[in-house]
């Protein structure tokens, strides 16, 4: 048992006291045949030799790039048609990816490969230029020449018996090494409680419940990407290294002026336990960086509009009874709730995909019941199935195979929340299919809603890893392989099974589903949540951290649990994180089976008033959110943005870690200190408006603004136009006057249901004319809209 088997002793020994001393036994029984079963099937890993490209020996011109070969290796670059460069090395092609969405892309025909003059090549094209050196440095700089990333020549240590990891499924180690601008900042990895810019040090990819709460200081968490976005004043790009094998990615930053007065660069390490060395790199403003991105992997899933409002979740709605007494608090207090969650209390047993029916009698007259008066049923769903013969899931998916084997072809087995459990097999196409089928049922009770938890996946453990053992064999979509290849994107892989299986379902609708666990791509089949963020002041902080980080890994539906998941907070504490998680795109208060209350009027008169004034807002401004979730889908954009998203040459706005923007129209800056009454904001450039106050502060620069416990600081940027919901019903125009001699812009996508209707754009433009501002629309004489003028 090493150091980190001691650590997650703690962990789970303490998060297991809920469900008893049996299941405790138990975790202990399954972490030590998890042990034995890589014990057996794995090789041990002894010495092995390493080996780098050498010299390169000649290049084989492609459509898109060409072919560079070395002494003991080759390169592969493609440029793609909207400028992402590809680069697989040992034979490694874009595919099979999970990654992906459509297939490989097609290729830039323009793109050319050529000799470079140091006995190198080069691959010119529009947006990017890609050197390769004589020894394998792969450069990747500006149409202007300006170098935005350097990969150094990469190291492979071949695996047990010679074999090199080639291919997707090879098992030998590989680090590559790279530097990027001495002024670059770090962003990425998927979704990490500290940041979202990343310090340096080392950062694991492997997806991992951290055990009952987590903090900022705490990771891996349950969503690892291998994703970095870097901005520099030079440019922004995007690297992300396709390979779901456990990895660790080791960052320094770089100091300008350093030591005799050059510059150190930052650097980059990434280390994989095996399968193949490729990526991607996209260069270009955030937005290009982030569309190409959208482009490469998919477009974000839009929600339903209901799944934009408020949302409330526990873990302990012991009964039908007690979920109607919290849906008519809302309701007596005027409190708009779009939807109530029901946790793995209301399966029989914990048994997934049933219903206890002694507590819950009349799901389905429930679910009517509430959503007559506007709040829709959302179910949790984990994907460990009790091993008991006679369970008629279970009893399925026995007879469709559809359960991960070990080495000898025996069902593994772990301990989830129902006991000893099976896991399906998500990287089986059948298995997902058959798993999506199950969805009905949940749909005959009346759920509307989909909330996938406990999916990287976890197995309770009283040592070593809690999840299933390395030697687990999946499909991986015929492939086949094992546990290492396919942890990562089990998660999203259910997901997947869920949100086609809703398609298949309900065709006319669109799903919502959110996962705990993920990985590149996951976007294309909802959105994530925080997992079980700590109740205090640092999960605060990291709530925010990790939707900003999300957002620029592609993935742009997120939001933490208000309050926390532990512990109880304190009325300030909660009433701030209400207030952030009104400005986020999914807003749902939830809370573990022992921790405190997370109703609004569980904190007093003065809390009550003030969320009630913070879900107003958010309700008031549901069409500009709807605007930004059809906007991600399309472009990549994310709705929660850094200050920096507009301004990425500005060094100051690139460490602010404290505000965002939400869409281009808004700068949230929540309170995240006990006790603030102020704040500072720092903004960008531009005129931007105090929506409490209407003074107009010009950025760049700091301001000092108020924060009493009734709103945070939130700003409107001049000329912007926001569509937001009329008093009198319909969609309204809010527009902020240009600053004088500037004009101003916005956009309205209006929803027009759940469906799959594609709304077109709509686009404003707004200018001082005369004395008055006007307000036009892209293409038509008249706004259509009533609008309302502020600012100026």
């Amino acid at each position: 048992m090493d150091v980190g088997d001691v650590v997650w002793s703690s962990k789970w020994v303490a998060s297991l006291r809920a469900v008893g001393s049996a299941q405790g036994l138990r975790s202990v029984r399954s972490a030590w045949r998890r042990h034995r079963a890589d014990a057996v099937a794995l090789p041990r890993q002894g010495a092995t030799r390493a080996r780098v490209p050498g010299a390169a020996q000649g290049a084989e011109p492609e459509p898109g790039g060409g072919v560079v070969r070395f002494a003991r290796s080759s390169l592969r670059v493609r440029v793609a048609a909207g400028g992402a460069v590809f680069c697989g090395w040992d034979g490694a092609g874009p595919e099979p990816s999970y990654a992906l969405a459509g297939g490989v892309p097609e290729v830039d025909e323009r793109a050319v490969l050529e000799p470079d003059t140091d006995g190198g090549w080069r691959v010119v094209s529009e947006r990017v230029l890609v050197t390769v050196s004589r020894h394998g440095t792969v450069e990747f700089r500006t149409p202007g020449g300006v170098v935005l990333r350097r990969d150094l020549p990469p190291r492979w240590w071949e695996a047990p018996g010679g074999q090199a990891a080639t291919g997707a499924a090879g098992a030998g180690r590989w680090m590559q090494r790279s530097e990027v601008a001495a002024d670059a900042r770090f962003f990425g990895l998927g979704g990490r409680a500290a940041g979202p810019r990343l310090r340096d040090g080392e950062y694991r990819l492997w997806n991992t419940d951290p055990g009952g709460s987590f903090e900022p200081g705490d990771d891996p968490l349950y969503i690892t990407m291998p994703v970095q976005l870097v901005v520099a004043d030079a440019g922004t790009h995007l690297a992300f290294h396709d390979n779901t094998w456990d990895g660790r990615v080791r960052l320094w930053e770089g100091e300008e002026g350093a030591g005799s007065g050059h510059d150190r660069p930052g650097r980059c390490e990434v280390r994989m336990d095996g399968g193949p060395l490729r990526s991607w790199v996209l260069v270009g403003t955030p937005a290009r960086v982030l569309g190409g991105w959208a482009a490469l992997t998919g477009g974000a899933a839009v929600p339903p509009a209901w799944a934009l409002g408020y949302q409330h979740a526990r873990w302990g709605f012991g009964t039908e009874q007690e979920v109607r007494r919290v849906a008519a608090g809302y309701r007596e207090r005027g409190l708009a709730l779009s939807a109530l969650h029901l946790d793995i209390d209301h399966f029989r047993g914990h048994r997934v995909f049933t219903v206890d029916r002694e507590r819950f009698a009349d799901l389905p007259g429930l679910a009517e019941e509430l959503r007559a008066q506007g709040t829709r049923l959302v179910s949790i769903v984990d994907p460990a199935v009790k091993a008991e013969p006679g369970l008629a899931v279970y009893d399925a998916g026995v007879r469709a195979g559809a359960f991960v084997k070990d080495a000898r072809g025996r069902e593994v087995r772990g301990e989830v929340w129902p006991g000893e459990s099976v896991y399906p097999d998500f990287t089986d196409p059948k298995v997902r299919s058959w798993w999506g089928g199950l969805y009905e049922e949940r749909l005959a009770q009346g759920f509307a809603g989909f909330w996938h938890d406990m999916n990287e996946p976890v197995s309770f453990a009283a040592f070593g890893d809690p999840t299933l053992p390395r030697s687990a064999r999946h499909a991986l979509e015929g492939r086949g392989g094992d546990h290492r290849e396919a942890h990562n994107v089990y998660g999203m892989q259910m997901a997947r099974a869920g949100y086609e299986g809703l398609c298949a379902l309900r065709p006319g609708e669109r799903p919502f589903t959110f996962s705990r666990s993920g990985w590149a791509g996951m976007q294309r089949y909802g959105g994530t949540w925080s997992g079980d963020v700590a109740t205090g002041w640092p999960g605060l902080r990291a709530s925010l951290a990790l939707v900003l980080g999300l957002g620029l890994c592609g993935v742009p539906y997120s939001g933490p649990d208000v309050g926390g998941f532990t512990g109880s907070p304190s009325p300030e504490l909660y009433l701030r994180w209400f207030q952030l998680g009104s400005y986020l795109p999914l807003f749902r208060t939830h809370a573990a089976i022992a921790a405190g209350r997370r109703e609004p009027w569980e904190f007093g008169a003065e809390v009550l008033e003030h969320a009630r004034a913070a879900l107003r807002e958010r309700e008031r401004l549901l069409p500009y959110f709807m605007t930004l979730a059809h906007l991600a889908h399309r472009t990549g954009a994310p709705y929660v943005r850094p200050v920096w998203w507009r301004s990425p040459e500005d060094r100051a706005l690139r460490d602010c870690e404290d505000a965002f923007l939400l869409g281009d129209a808004l700068l949230v800056a929540p309170v995240l200190e006990r006790g603030a009454d102020r704040r500072a904001v720092r903004l960008p450039r531009g005129r931007w408006y105090d929506t409490a106050t209407g003074r107009a502060y010009e950025g760049p620069g700091q301001v000092l603004l108020d924060a009493p416990l009734s709103r945070v600081p939130v700003l409107a940027r001049a000329g912007a136009v926001i569509p937001v919901a009329g008093a009198e019903g319909g969609v309204e125009l809010e527009v902020w006057a240009p600053a004088p001699g500037r004009t101003g812009s916005g956009v309205l996508v209006p929803d027009a249901g759940d469906g799959w209707e594609q709304p077109p754009v709509v686009r404003f433009s707004t200018r001082w004319r005369e004395g008055v501002v006007e307000v036009e629309r892209e293409g038509a004489a008249e706004v259509g809209h009533r609008v309302r003028l502020l600012g100026g």
